[in-house]
Order: C-alpha cells, then sequence, then structure tokens
C-alpha cells in the first residue's frame, strides 16, 4: 500500500440484525460493512452513531470480481468510493475472487486460476480499482472449494507478485486458510510464511462447521481454537494493524460475542 494502514484495533463486521449489539460492546475499536448492502446517499442510524464516536468503519465488497477476465464494473466502483466517502472510510476491502462472466453470477467467491495469464490481467484489474477509489484497496484471500489444474505458482505467491505490481494491501482470512488447510491439504503455516505480511491492512477470523470431512466456512459460530492458533501464528510473524470477527447469521447473545472478541484479544496476545 503506498501509505501505512492505520492503526484499527479488534473489531467486528456490522450486521442490521445486530446493529444495536455493535454499539453497546465494550471494546469494538472499529467495524466493517458490507457494501452492497449500504446505501452511501442513507447510511443506517447506527452506523452514523458508531462514526461520531470515532469508530472506523470499512466498505467490504463482495460482488466487484477483480478476478474476473472483464474489467470491474464501473458502477460497482463508483459506489465502493461513494461508500468510502460517506462512510470516511480509511481503505476499502474486496476479494480476490471471481464472481461472474458474461453476465452470468457464479453465487460465491471462486478462486482465481493462479497463472501468469491470470496475475497479468487481475493486476490491471487492480489498477483501474485503484484509479476510482478514493481510499487505498486491500484484497482478501478466499476459501476455496477447488483448486484449478493449470494453477503455476501458490496463493501466496500470487498474492505476493500481485502486491509487489499494484502496491494493493492485504486482508488475510485466517479462517479461510484454515478452510484450505482442512479441505484442500495447503498449509495454513507456509501460507503465512510465503505471504507479503509487511502490506497487512487488517485480518478477518471466523467461525464455521464440518459436515462430511468438509470445513464451511459459515461465519455462523463460534472461532475454532484452531483458528485462533493461524492468528497467533500471524501475530507471531507481524503485529496486525487490525483483527476482524465475522458472524453472519444464527447470532449469539451479546456476552457471546463479548466473548469472541475476548478470545481473539487472548490469541494475538499470546506471542
Amino acid at each position: 500500500m503506498a501509505a501505512e494502514p492505520p492503526a484499527l484495533g479488534v473489531g467486528i463486521g456490522w450486521r442490521p440484525e445486530i446493529d444495536l449489539t455493535v454499539e453497546r460492546l465494550p471494546g469494538v475499536d472499529f467495524v466493517e460493512v458490507i457494501a452492497e448492502n449500504v446505501n452511501p446517499a442513507r447510511l443506517p442510524e447506527s452506523l452514523r452513531v458508531l462514526r461520531a464516536r470515532g469508530v472506523p468503519v470499512i466498505p467490504h465488497g463482495v460482488g466487484l470480481g477483480i478476478g474476473g477476465a472483464e474489467s470491474p464494473d464501473p458502477r460497482r466502483l463508483a459506489h465502493l468510493a461513494a461508500c468510502a466517502r460517506a462512510l470516511d472510510a480509511p481503505l476499502v476491502s474486496e476479494h480476490l475472487a471471481f464472481v461472474r462472466a458474461g453476465g452470468m453470477e457464479a453465487g460465491h467467491l471462486l478462486p482465481v486460476p493462479r497463472t501468469r495469464a491470470a496475475l497479468s490481467v487481475v493486476a490491471e484489474n487492480v489498477r483501474r480499482a485503484q484509479e476510482a477509489l478514493p481510499v487505498p484497496l486491500a484484497l482478501e484471500n478466499v476459501a476455496a472449494l477447488f483448486g484449478w489444474p493449470e494453477d503455476e505458482m501458490t496463493e501466496a505467491a500470487f498474492l505476493g507478485e500481485l502486491v509487489e505490481m499494484t502496491g494493493v494491501g492485504l486482508l488475510i482470512d485466517v479462517a479461510n486458510l484454515y478452510t484450505n488447510q482442512v479441505n484442500l491439504g495447503l498449509s495454513a503455516t507456509a501460507a503465512l510464511d510465503g505471504l507479503p505480511l509487511s502490506e497487512l491492512a487488517y485480518v478477518h477470523v471466523a467461525g464455521g462447521h464440518s459436515h462430511q470431512g468438509v470445513w464451511h466456512d459459515t461465519h455462523t459460530a463460534h472461532v475454532p481454537q484452531d483458528v485462533l492458533d493461524i492468528l497467533s501464528e500471524l501475530c507471531a510473524r507481524v503485529d496486525p494493524p487490525g483483527v476482524l470477527l465475522e458472524w453472519d447469521d444464527d447470532y449469539p447473545s451479546d456476552g457471546a460475542l463479548e466473548g469472541e472478541l475476548d478470545r481473539i484479544r487472548g490469541a494475538m496476545a499470546r506471542v
């Protein structure tokens, strides 16, 4: 990233279903909001309250499709930019993922083929996005259900070269690293060793469920200890600017969410 990322602390994903919970949870240093669910001209009252308190709010996109062969949709980029301005956001984040082609939606955040040809396309898409956004962009690694047979490099190597080519920041989801470790046999520790963590913007942590030997990153359960262990491994390598808990459905009590944030702080402090 062109500038050093801001110090964010420990945060939680803001969702309309838990807006009042997020407002009253102690120790929430920043929040993240799904950009596609926000109208920048009519921000939810809860987000305005948090901003008035000085809590940073990061727009997090899920539909830009920066990993696709087509250039990013100017309308989607304009929406992300408007969200960033309305929220006075320190940065914007999105996924390094393929989501559509020829007007057809995949319905999932699909992995990008890690080839030299794909890297060139993605780098150009990133540059276009950076030009359209008023704040720095950070890209998130995804949880992959499969790997492309033509892959020429690891995800860490692909992201490393992309960062070198574009200066884009990284949003590292340690739950996704765990998912790929369980489902695809890809070592999370090896990924951390290969990633350019000096360009880390912040970190995602989340829970999920195992079904018939496959780990599903559902964001609807307590964070497994194995995911917190990967967070500790990351913190042993770099001091993350921020760590954020994602919880997207089947919301627990306020006390349970507060306990999850405390577990995250504990994992960070273990190093």
